[in-house]
């Protein structure tokens, strides 16, 4: 064969190719072929949110906050979210719109510092990261690791930061990663212009009132027509309702209304019960007074055991616990206030195995008591949510409580209770706590239809108000409510608010999207000890295996090139 042919045909080769690939191409455009070989199918998006997406009937646009020169951390955060928004294009198509913003891209300092301002007054939460100048000093900026994403004409903030301070920021960063799915697609749903679900505060036996759940409500309107309801005997009067909170009643709730929420519960409906066990005055506490902590009779004790849950009326010490401002001076110096820990405060864990508790930073409580499961129905599954540290113990009442007992140091040997329950999930089919008793006296009188078994429904029992009550400030102007979970002494926010929506989006969900809070990305690091034990000899592999591997590829060209064009 002529060296003329033998290049012709080399040519036509090429050119057949070069179509093919760009035919290939081509195709490609028309056809979303996606291979995820990642062991925790990370790129692959849950079937809720396929759903959500494929729905959309406008455009939804998502303003990222995360751009510019970022430390390490938060690049793999950008790269990482920005995945997943190409993998939302491709179920949803031109309904999702995205861009990348700079908050400290102008040039001019005023501008920028304004352009800050603005988001930090939307919502967005900055964090502040330190970074070294040309000098060798050390500088600090803020990050703005979130979202704002707008649908029909609405708009709502997204932090897509999860800040544990007992966890790394490596930690940190992969929690983060891992919630970008269910944080985007709840917003999203949250921006829908269907009509919101309902959710009802119960009041009128000394629950906390509108100021002191100010903040949970003021997130919760974001998913929820929030109401403040009074139930006045009126079965039926909970219905439109999808979930109500029953918080910190301090009076006995009679029981016709009662029997309002049995026949709530009856129907399917879904309550929080955050209920305290044993009644304190804090503000007797603060002004230095000893208090009586006593049972709070609050009338629900019977209802609860027949749906599988007791509150027991003693007092939980936790050496895992808050600390609170104790004045150290002697009688007559001035005041000086140092932190100490006060085990009535107990910091509970929140175990990692449920969607509703999954990543959150512990939760902090006041004067909590310990929670029981009861009962051997098999149609009831129980499941705890929340629960002291492995060094706890229990006091009964009636007790007094002075912060003179702050002084003496607990002992280890004493707190020889572990994991005490203090918050309970309760799913199933449920009995009327009413069943076999005489009803003619209640709904007012009137007569109504009455259920002996519930529908399959959800119920959380929690045994402190105070994990739901946020602290106000009265001042003359008015009051001031402070956001809940945070801490004025150690400045710490802890997960309060979080876990509330959390089991509210639980008892909600009729879509499985919280499942997608379970989801676990693997954080796979290097063993930095053995990085430096071993840098030299992968600085060597790395330098000289590309360069060998180059050379025998080109020595073997140049051997197959030879032959075949000599002859």
């Amino acid at each position: 064969m002529s060296v003329s042919s033998t290049r012709n045909r080399s040519l036509t080769e090429l050119a057949i190719g070069i179509v093919a690939i760009a035919l290939l191409a081509y195709i490609s455009t028309f056809v979303n072929f996606r291979l995820d070989l990642t062991s925790e199918k990370r790129y692959t998006l849950d079937r809720s949110t396929k759903e959500v997406l494929s729905d959309l009937d406008d455009v939804v646009y998502i303003r990222v906050y995360l751009d510019g020169n970022l430390p390490m951390g938060f690049r793999r955060m950008r790269r990482e979210l920005k995945e997943l928004l190409d993998e939302f294009r491709v179920h949803g198509g031109r309904m999702i719109e995205y861009e990348f913003i700079d908050p400290l891209g102008s040039v001019d300092k005023a501008e920028r510092d304004a352009f800050v301002r603005d988001l930090y007054d939307m919502g967005l939460e900055p964090t502040n990261i330190q970074e070294r100048d040309p000098r060798g000093g050390t500088t600090q900026r803020a990050v703005f690791p979130g979202a704002i994403v707008s649908y029909k004409g609405k708009e709502q903030v997204v932090n897509l930061l999860r800040n544990n301070p007992a966890l790394s920021g490596e930690e940190n960063i992969n929690i983060s990663v891992q919630g970008f799915e269910y944080s985007l697609v709840s917003t999203i749903l949250s921006l829908k212009p269907n009509e919101l679900p309902k959710l009802a505060f119960v009041h009128g036996h000394g629950q906390l009132d509108e100021l002191e759940t100010g903040d949970i409500a003021q997130e919760l309107v974001k998913q929820f027509e929030v109401h403040r309801v009074v139930l006045g005997g009126e079965v039926g009067g909970l219905n439109p309702y999808s979930v109500v909170v029953v918080a910190g009643p301090t009076e006995r709730i009679p029981e016709a209304d009662k029997l309002v929420l049995d026949q709530y519960i009856m129907g399917g409906g879904n309550v929080l019960w955050i209920v305290d066990g044993v009644k304190v005055s804090v503000d007797s506490l603060s002004q230095g007074a000893t208090t009586l902590a006593f049972p709070n009779d609050h009338n629900l004790d019977d209802m609860l055991f027949r749906y599988g849950a007791r509150i027991n009326p003693t007092l939980i010490q936790d050496m895992q616990s808050a600390v609170i401002p104790v004045n150290v001076s002697l009688e007559g110096q001035d005041s000086r206030f140092v932190p100490a820990p006060w085990v009535y405060y107990p910091l509970i864990n929140a175990p990692g195995t449920h969607p509703i508790t999954r990543n959150l930073n512990l939760i902090s409580s006041k004067f909590v008591s310990p929670i029981d499961t009861v009962g051997m129905d098999s149609n009831i599954d129980k499941q705890i949510l929340l629960k002291t540290s492995p060094y706890s113990r229990t006091l009964n009442v009636p007790l007094f409580i002075n912060l003179r007992q702050i002084e003496r140091s607990p002992l280890e040997s004493e707190f020889n209770l572990s994991n005490l329950p203090v918050a309970v999930l309760l799913e199933g089919v449920f009995p009327s706590a009413f069943t076999n008793r005489p009803l003619s006296s209640y709904n007012n009188g009137r007569p109504f239809s009455f259920h002996e078994q519930s529908m399959p429904t959800k119920m959380v029992v929690i045994s402190d108000a105070e994990i739901i009550r946020n602290e106000v400030s009265r001042r003359p102007d008015g009051a001031y409510v402070t956001p809940l979970g945070y801490d004025r002494y150690s400045r710490q926010t802890y997960g309060n608010k979080e876990f509330i929506v959390n089991v509210i989006n639980y008892l909600n969900d009729d879509r499985g999207l919280m499942n997608l809070r379970t989801r676990e990305f693997k954080l796979r690091l290097l063993d930095k000890s053995k990085v430096l034990e071993n840098r030299v000899r992968w600085q060597v592999v790395n330098l000289t295996l590309p360069s060998l591997a180059l050379l025998i590829f080109i020595g073997v060209w140049l051997l197959i090139r030879k032959k075949r064009y000599t002859k």
